[in-house]
């Protein structure tokens, strides 16, 4: 019986052992789960979405216009961001008054965008609303958040090099809206827990998008 139990166990070990290594093959090479904490990709990504991105496609091709990706931020690699690719390299891109222009050619309906601030500024003030023309470099990218007045992007830091991208964004397996009314944390901090437990449980089903549940990511 001892030998059997110890038998069992080293099977259980070896098979936990396997699972920890195939997850963390995975995580590395293949696939990644990611949450979005802005509304810089609204409205095709909300705060609150969380969603896989696929890291082995970019091994074997080139990231692609029109793709929403995610990428370590030049300026912080610590930290990961996500937008959509809007140019690649030898295009030249150009904003003027909002208006998106790629190769001299508008290119407003090509990509899924908003507006939600209705002030131009000048490109003196930001290059938010004018910004351009510029031409991207070999071996770079030109990348924008679809929420055009409330993204950090390539206006702002430049173009993003290949060796910061991470892998395409493909799929929102959950999402959870933001409630303002939901406790927070604080002192002490074992009753907000239980606080912020009970919240969630007796909110759950309708704090989820269902709707939003196992989209494909365009």
């Amino acid at each position: 019986m001892r030998r059997g139990g110890k038998s069992k166990l080293k099977q259980y070990a070896l098979t936990v052992g396997i699972a920890l290594v195939v997850g963390i093959l995975l995580r590395t090479y293949v696939v990644q789960a990611y949450r979005i904490p802005s509304r810089s990709m609204q409205d095709t990504l909300l705060r609150g979405d969380f969603l896989l991105a696929n890291k082995l496609i970019y091994r074997f091709s080139e990231p692609q216009v029109g793709d929403i990706i995610v990428f370590e931020y030049p300026l912080n690699p610590s930290k990961d961001f996500i937008k959509r690719i809007i140019a690649s390299e030898g295009q030249t891109v150009e904003v003027i008054n909002k208006l998106l222009y790629v190769d001299k050619e508008l290119a407003e309906g090509w990509f899924p965008s908003k507006h939600t601030d209705y002030q131009i500024y000048p490109a003196a003030y930001s290059n938010r609303d004018n910004f351009g023309p510029f031409e991207v470099p070999s071996g770079q990218y030109f990348v924008m958040g679809d929420n055009r007045d409330n993204s950090q992007d390539s206006r702002d830091w430049g173009f993003l090099e290949r060796k910061y991208v991470k892998g395409k964004a493909f799929l929102i397996y959950f999402s959870w809206a933001p409630d303002p009314e939901a406790p927070k944390w604080s002192n002490p901090y074992i009753t907000s827990f239980f606080e912020i437990l009970f919240y969630n449980l007796t909110h759950f089903p309708w704090r989820i998008r269902w709707g939003r549940v196992g989209s494909i990511i365009r």
